[in-house]
């Protein structure tokens, strides 16, 4: 039995996604970082995925907010990954987003996926409205990526980059001897007085 390396698994997906999807071509996979996090139960209710952006709108470094009468300036802290910027963190929350079957597994990470900037600034992409996120309609966003990702199935012919998909986190614990992922503490704001 061999070890699951599951961030070199995700990571692996994610390059050829956004190599086969041209509305994912402007994702640099090298400013990514591919993370796991844990949940406390395995149920498939709740998040599955979260991205985190490491730049402001239109990809600055800064801004200000008020909180009550102050100001203050909060910054992104840089984050660096083999020599490289990150711009986007992605966590995939184990075991609830590996029990999900594996059209959701996808469409999850289509999901974030879709959510990086066109820019690719390190900003999220943004709809216009107070839903900036997912636009005026989370059920349309998520029947936007059930889309992509049934046109990306379509167009496989090797489908052994998704094997790690198949099954639940059960199901890959009998056939592997451990699983293994990427953990690192989601980067903290810096927030001064201006």
């Amino acid at each position: 039995m061999t070890t699951l390396n599951l961030t070199e698994e995700l990571e692996r997906l994610i390059g050829h996604i956004v190599r086969e999807v041209p509305e994912l071509g402007h994702i640099d996979t090298r400013q990514l970082l591919v993370c796991i996090s844990t949940t406390r139960n395995g149920g498939i209710h709740g998040t599955y995925a979260k991205i985190h952006p490491l730049r402001f709108a239109e990809g600055a470094r800064t801004t200000t907010a008020r909180r009550g009468r102050r100001t203050y300036t909060c910054t992104m802290p840089q984050v660096e990954h083999r020599g490289a910027e990150i711009l986007y963190i992605i966590y995939f929350l184990v075991p609830r987003f590996l029990n999900l079957p594996q059209r959701e597994k996808l469409i999850t990470v289509f999901h974030e996926l879709y959510h990086v900037s066109p820019r690719f600034n390190g900003d999220l992409r943004r709809f216009p409205g107070r839903n900036y996120a997912h636009g005026s309609s989370t059920k349309r966003y998520n029947a936007l990526m059930a889309n992509l990702v049934d046109r990306y199935l379509l167009g496989l012919e090797d489908r052994s980059h998704l094997a790690f998909l198949d099954g639940t986190m059960d199901d890959l614990r009998l056939r592997h001897a451990s699983i293994v992922g990427r953990k690192f503490a989601a980067p903290r704001l810096i927030v001064e007085p201006s």
